[in-house]
């Protein structure tokens, strides 16, 4: 087993003969055991080395296992933390159990007692290994042309694109902002007999009214002011290829009336030319509007949305398939670690509760830009809630989520200054304390030297 999957056990106890007794009874193959005697060496480890499992001594001088176990939670709430004192009361065992822990002993402890309790958690922590490596693999069965998705709704959508692109000359694809509807129509390019021709695409809400005509089909000299030489239009420069009409209700009633006729005998006429010149499109067109009420409100033809929608495909919004939540944000992570150049293993459990308890108005695209804004921000491997953009930090914040909270305006700027400036706050909120910086920002000491050092701090 690598050392990345191995599971490690790190032991807290100022007692040193303690610890070394501790570590040679809990041995076992493909268990690392880490030792400090000291609780802030122990949660550097925690946050350097992320253990699965921590057994601290309830009683220690400078801070008590209590107060590890608190600063254990925030930081990773997966941790299994056991604790163990020799003054145990119902009271603070049921405090413990509230705040997080796994287990709360009384010493001296059994060392056959103990280990059954450490091997049953270490059972359960490969179980959650396994079903990492597990959704990794579902991960790479569920990624269908640059799109993402384990639900029925996305698997019928995919199904029904494979069973379109060898067929289709015009699609129309709907669903709300931010759902990936140009993802679809790139997908049915690339699956059509098409896929080798050019992909040529048009926002149509961005375009001025009176160039449209000029912008799809072409114009020749002298047929408007300013045009003073032939240029063709978007469609003969699509020909053999794809042509993604995007925000298409934007479109006016009179190019709508034009774009008709082009799907019914694939010809176009330049503005001002007497003669038409056959193209050979497929045309996509996407809407996130309700086409029905704009035809009801006489601002889009009834015979182009049919002639469109003799084959609709809807993607679904993220709110209607949640359960694919998990699979986007791994995807995600691994595409913005990629291009940040950075390692990144995943969100925190907290992170992810906090993230599905969002409703995604804005759907895969308001995710991506949540998921890259927080791989951006981290300076530790893991995705923890301080990451994530201020809108989605709304109340219980600790001190260390105060200090990394940022406003709009600190998004702005390079990794390494978004970088500089975070240690900065850290440190003025540590009061210069290198120790209590690092842990703020979830770094180890030696990284947080290393960091200061290279920003000249």
């Amino acid at each position: 087993m690598s050392a990345r999957s191995a599971l490690s056990l790190l032991i807290i106890d100022d007692n040193p003969g303690s610890l070394e007794m501790l570590s040679s009874a809990l041995a076992q193959p493909d268990l690392e055991i880490l030792t400090a005697s000291d609780p802030e060496v122990g949660l550097d480890l925690v946050h350097s080395r992320h253990p699965q499992i921590v057994l601290t001594d309830l009683i220690m001088p400078k801070m008590s296992g209590m107060d590890v176990l608190e600063r254990i939670m925030e930081f990773d709430p997966a941790t299994e933390v056991i604790l163990m004192t020799a003054h145990y009361s119902t009271e603070s065992a049921v405090e413990a159990i509230k705040k997080g822990a796994a287990d709360y002993l009384n010493k001296p402890v059994s060392i056959a007692a103990l280990r059954e309790k450490i091997g049953g958690v270490v059972e359960i922590a490969r179980k959650r290994q396994r079903a990492s490596r597990l959704e990794d693999e579902l991960l790479a069965s569920a990624a269908f042309e640059g799109m993402v998705g384990n639900s029925p709704t996305m698997w019928d959508m995919f199904s029904r694109i494979r069973r379109v692109a060898p067929h289709y000359r015009a699609v129309l694809v709907t669903g709300e902002t931010g759902t990936g509807k140009d993802l679809v129509a790139q997908a049915l390019h690339r699956l059509s007999p098409a896929g080798q021709g050019r992909y040529v695409v048009l926002n149509c809400s961005a375009v001025v009214e009176t160039l449209f005509e000029s912008e799809l089909f072409g114009h020749v000299r002298g047929s408007f002011t300013g045009a003073s030489n032939d240029k063709a239009g978007l469609f003969e420069h699509a020909h053999g290829g794809t042509l993604f009409l995007d925000e298409i209700g934007d479109m006016p009633l009179a190019t709508q009336a034009k774009l008709l006729r082009v799907l019914q005998n694939q010809e176009v006429q330049r503005v001002g030319s007497l003669t038409a010149r056959k193209v050979d499109v497929r045309v996509v067109g996407a809407t996130n509007h309700n086409l029905r009420a704009a035809i009801a409100e006489k601002r889009f033809r009834e015979d182009l949305y049919y002639r469109l929608s003799m084959v609709e495909i809807k993607v679904p919004s993220l709110e209607e398939r949640k359960e694919d939540l998990p699979l986007l944000e791994r995807h995600l992570i691994a595409k913005f670690a990629s291009q940040y150049g950075k390692e990144i293993r995943g969100l925190t459990r907290r992170a992810q509760i906090r993230l599905a308890l969002h409703s995604w108005p804005g759907n895969v695209r308001e995710l991506e830009n949540v998921i890259g804004h927080a791989c951006m921000m981290t300076l530790g491997d893991t995705l923890d809630v301080p990451d994530l953009p201020p809108y989605l930090l709304t109340g219980g914040q600790d001190e260390s989520d105060a200090v990394l909270a940022v406003d709009p305006e600190s998004s702005l700027g390079t990794l390494d200054e978004q970088e500089r400036a975070l240690i900065q706050r850290a440190m003025q909120a540590a009061e210069g304390n290198q120790s209590q910086a690092a842990r703020t920002l979830r770094i180890g000491r030696d990284a947080l030297r290393y960091k200061l050092k290279k920003h000249n701090l």
